[in-house]
C-alpha cells in the first residue's frame, strides 16, 4: 500500500479531507465547525461531529472539536504537512531556540490527557493559522485521538527537528 493510501484511512485525514471539502460548499457548516471547541456553544457542532466521533467520549469529542474549530477558522484549500512542534517553532524567529515557543511546547507536553492538550492548543492553533503555517490537522488530530507519552515525544522531536519532516509517522500503529 502506497504512503497515500495509508494516510487516506485514518480517521484524521478522512475527517479533514472531508470538512475542507464541505466548508468550500457550505458557508454554514463552517460556521457551526467554529462554535465546536467553545464549551458554550459546542453542542451546534454535535450533529457534524457524531459520525466521526462517540460524543459520549469527552477525549473523541474534545479532539474532534478542536481540530474542526481550528480547520473552520483558517479554511485551508488542503491539508498542510508540518507536525504541531514544527509549525510551533517557526512561528518565532529564533525557531526552536525562542524561549516563548519552548515555554508552549512545555505546557503542551505538560498535558495529561487528550482534553487538557485541546485546551493548551487553542492558543497555539490561532498563533499557527495567524503565522499561515502549514499544519497538518489530519496528523494532529490522529496523535489527540491516541494521546500519551509516544505522541508527547514525537512531538518534541518535530520542534526540534530531530523527526523526519513527512506525513509517515502519524498512522497510528
Amino acid at each position: 500500500m502506497e504512503k497515500d493510501e495509508q494516510l487516506r484511512k485514518t480517521r484524521g485525514t478522512e475527517f479533514v479531507s472531508y470538512a475542507i471539502k464541505r466548508m468550500a460548499q457550505d458557508a454554514g457548516y463552517g460556521a457551526r465547525l467554529r462554535r465546536a471547541d467553545n464549551p458554550a456553544t459546542e453542542s451546534q457542532s454535535w450533529e457534524h461531529l457524531v459520525g466521526w466521533c462517540d460524543l459520549e467520549k469527552p477525549w473523541e469529542r474534545t479532539s474532534f472539536a478542536s481540530i474542526a474549530a481550528a480547520l473552520a477558522r483558517a479554511k485551508p484549500e488542503k491539508d498542510g504537512a508540518w507536525g504541531i512542534g514544527r509549525a510551533l517553532a517557526s512561528c518565532y524567529d529564533e525557531k526552536k531556540d525562542s524561549q516563548p515557543a519552548r515555554a508552549r511546547l512545555r505546557r503542551l507536553l505538560a498535558c495529561d490527557d487528550a482534553e487538557e492538550a485541546c485546551r493548551v492548543l487553542r492558543p497555539m492553533l490561532a498563533l499557527i493559522r495567524s503565522k499561515g503555517k502549514p499544519l497538518c490537522y489530519a496528523r494532529l488530530l490522529d496523535e489527540l485521538l491516541w494521546f500519551g507519552e509516544k505522541r508527547k515525544l514525537r512531538w518534541a522531536e518535530d520542534f526540534f527537528g530531530r523527526r523526519e519532516q513527512d506525513d509517515s509517522d502519524h498512522v497510528h500503529p
